[in-house]
């Protein structure tokens, strides 16, 4: 009881029957629709009936029409039966759903007084009874009763493009956006109901990137038996608009990623097996392989429904690159969705012909020749440079010296200097005189006596 008192109020009142609600009582401020075949209206190409005519007769519609929360995005319409049926009527019931006033085409026959349906929070529901004598042919069905859900909260405030993924038959991960007139400050949960949990459940693992709101939860089933999910998004505030929406799982399954175990070269081609997950049932995968050679931009794609293939006529001097992919059988689920790419393995050596060996040496070596001539170039440049065009002295630098050296005291030169050397030898030298006397010979000889 409290999970159906919290799920109802989320949902606007709806509209009693005319007259008043299940127990006589007149209610105020419901929204009512005005039924185009009321009761005490002549249907539209209908002519009036008059008694003893032997024209078909119409009888009242059904009464009482209101609705109960089931579950969330559930609802259970009941109603009563006519007055004054005959008790040789067999009386059916059809019921339709119009949703925002547009009819879906879910017209349904039945005897009993209740439909149960999934319906949308965000737009205005509207289910349409009536009642017909099946087993009288002078009858007609009668007018229309209907019950009328207006939805809460501002327009365009209810999360967004609300997307849905059963990763690996193991966890539901949900995403949505903000509503357009939603502020940035919004915040929403996300509540999720399926068949075989007691009570609808909130989602806890939450995250917000960017402005893309992520939630998942563990939704594993035993195998073949795969119930709607029904999800439920409202916001933090009254003015925030909930949302319902149903998934059926079996459209939404996204297998795990592959992981390639063995690539090996065999005598026919490269044999490739990889692990699959073992969460889906034995034939329920359908595997892609793509590849290329280290020689052209192409890749080639082939199915597979097993974990293993062969790729035959490959070229010995080729590199190949390979990947893998699955996705669900279209035997078991109705999924369109492929898993990710498995990570890349690659298994032969690239060969390098010799033509190619030639144009490796020359992109390398020609520009280390050019390299090392133009330093040399520059080098002898700037030596016959010198040579040619050798540096004219400054004039001033010249006079300024030769003042310098006239002023200076010879004993401040450096002591090892050739101008001292010079100075000093100057210096030393005497100057002695010398007289030449000639002496005749003859006193030369005589003295020798």
């Amino acid at each position: 009881m409290e999970m159906e008192e919290e799920a109802a109020q989320l949902l606007a009142t709806p509209d009693p029957p005319p007259g008043g609600d299940a127990t006589g009582r007149r209610q105020h401020g419901f929204p009512v629709r005005p039924d185009p075949a009321a009761p005490g209206r002549r249907r539209k190409g209908a002519k009036p009936s008059r008694a003893g005519s032997g024209r078909p007769r119409c009888f009242l519609p059904p009464s009482n029409v209101s609705y109960s929360v089931v579950q969330i995005c559930t609802l259970k319409w009941t109603w009563k039966p006519p007055e004054n049926v005959s008790s040789s009527c067999d009386l059916e019931y059809s019921t339709d759903i119009a949703i925002n006033g547009i009819l879906q085409g879910k017209s349904e026959w039945s005897k009993k007084l209740f439909r149960v349906a999934d319906v949308p929070m965000n737009k205005e529901v509207c289910l349409k009874v009536r009642s017909e004598c099946k087993s009288d042919n002078a009858t007609n069905p009668s007018d229309w009763a209907e019950s009328l859900i207006l939805p809460k909260g501002v327009p365009d405030t209810e999360a967004s493009n609300i997307s849905c993924i059963w990763h690996n038959l193991k966890s539901m991960v949900c995403t949505w956006l903000r509503g357009k007139k939603a502020s940035d400050r919004t915040n929403y949960t996300l509540y999720y109901w399926y068949e075989g949990l007691q009570s609808h459940q909130q989602c806890e693992d939450y995250h917000i990137h960017e402005r893309t709101f992520r939630c998942s939860f563990k939704f594993a089933l035993a195998k073949s038996l795969y119930p709607t999910v029904n999800i439920l998004v409202q916001g933090d505030s009254e003015e925030v608009r909930p949302i319902c929406e149903s998934k059926d799982p079996t459209t939404i399954v996204k297998p795990g990623t592959p992981k390639i175990v063995k690539l090996f070269n065999t005598n026919n081609g490269i044999s490739i097996e990889w692990q699959q997950p073992d969460t889906f049932p034995s034939g329920c995968l359908v595997y892609e392989v793509e590849y290329k050679d280290s020689k052209s931009d192409t890749t080639t794609k082939i199915e597979n429904r097993s974990n293993k293939t062969e790729i035959p006529s490959i070229h010995p001097k080729f590199k190949y690159t390979f990947k893998v992919r699955a996705k669900a059988s279209l035997t078991c689920y109705s999924s369109q969705l492929w898993s990710d790419w498995s990570e890349e393995k690659s298994i032969g050596e690239e060969s390098v012909d010799s033509d190619s060996t030639f144009y490796i040496t020359l992109i390398v070596v020609i520009p280390l020749i050019v390299a090392v001539s133009t330093i040399i170039l520059l080098v002898y440049l700037q030596r016959l440079k010198i040579l040619i065009l050798p540096p004219i002295p400054d004039p001033r630098e010249i006079l300024k010296r030769m003042f310098l050296e006239q002023n200076e005291d010879p004993q401040n030169y450096p002591k090892d200097g050739l101008v001292y050397a010079y100075d000093k030898l100057a210096k030393e030298e005497e100057i002695n005189p010398v007289i030449w006397i000639e002496v005749p010979e003859t006193a030369i000889s005589g003295n020798k006596h």
